[in-house]
């Protein structure tokens, strides 16, 4: 045992001599990196040292281009895009949360009036997506703006035919009577008058019984530079008088009823709505 001791010690100490000479050149013969390793301008030496900025700066770039791609097909999955969200970032100026929120008090309000209902307006997959988990209720929708950015949920209604994506200043491609509530949000405020009557005759031609329309208030200005690029131009809010005109020219009458027991189950559920809300009878 004592002689693999004496053996063995002499090859070590002839390793460390040489790894200390090898060390001892390189300090010499590389005074910036001794300069880096040690004292208060380490900084000074990373931005002036070759030997460091080229093997990190690649690193550096993959790293962030990595984050990048995942951090994009995350949110396309659906990880980022819950209704909330949405709203938020499309401008927090829209009815979309209002019509989600309404849904139980719709519901009280038209009972089996809305056996088979359609939505027409932005955000409509998140909308329709609520309206199918209430029992009995047969829900579609009516996408009036580009859906390219939509999570797979939405571009999955899409594809089944429940959602469309369709420009309502011309006839829906739907038959007279279709639905028994036809429910619209945000789509009116941003119609010129010209298309705004077309539309409104053809929606009420598609609809059974009964229309609930969403519609900002008056005096509140929603023209935002992101809105304008998803709607092509501004909200133009209307007063409640202006529609109560528009609705007796276009011979729609609201429905009186259905707008108090609303009222009452809103009331009862403490839900105060930040939009305009019309309940109007279709064409008989």
């Amino acid at each position: 045992m004592q002689s693999f001791q004496f053996s063995y010690e002499p090859k070590c100490y002839y390793f460390l001599n040489h790894f200390e000479q090898f060390m001892s050149s390189r300090r010499l013969g590389n005074p910036t990196r001794r300069f880096v390793g040690g004292g208060r301008n380490s900084l000074a030496g990373i931005f002036h040292s070759k030997t460091r900025l080229t093997p990190l700066l690649p690193i550096i770039l993959v790293l962030v281009g990595a984050f990048a791609i995942l951090s994009h097909l995350y949110t396309h999955s659906g990880g980022f895009r819950d209704a909330k969200v949405i709203h938020m970032v499309e401008g927090d100026f829209g009815c979309s949360l209002d019509v989600q929120t309404a849904i139980p008090f719709l519901r009280k309000t038209y009972g089996d009036g809305m056996q088979k209902v359609l939505h027409v307006g932005p955000d409509t997959c998140a909308i329709v997506s609520k309206l199918m988990k209430v029992k009995d209720v047969e829900a579609w929708g009516v996408e009036p703006y580009d859906i390219e950015d939509a999570d797979v949920a939405c571009k999955r209604l899409v594809k089944k035919g429940i959602v469309r994506v369709a420009d309502i200043k011309f006839p829906l491609p739907y038959r007279p009577k279709s639905f028994s509530l036809i429910i619209i949000s945000d789509a009116v405020d941003y119609l010129s008058p010209k298309y705004l009557n077309r539309t409104l005759q053809d929606l009420a031609r598609v609809s059974a019984d009964n229309l609930v329309i969403f519609t900002g208030y008056s005096g509140k200005s929603r023209a935002k530079v992101q809105q304008l690029s998803n709607f092509g131009r501004p909200a133009k809010m209307r007063s409640a008088l202006w529609w109560a005109r528009f609705f007796v020219q276009m011979s729609l009458d609201e429905n009186e009823a259905a707008a108090m027991k609303f009222e009452q189950a809103a009331y009862e559920g403490s839900y105060k709505p930040k939009c305009q809300v019309f309940h109007l009878n279709s064409y008989q």
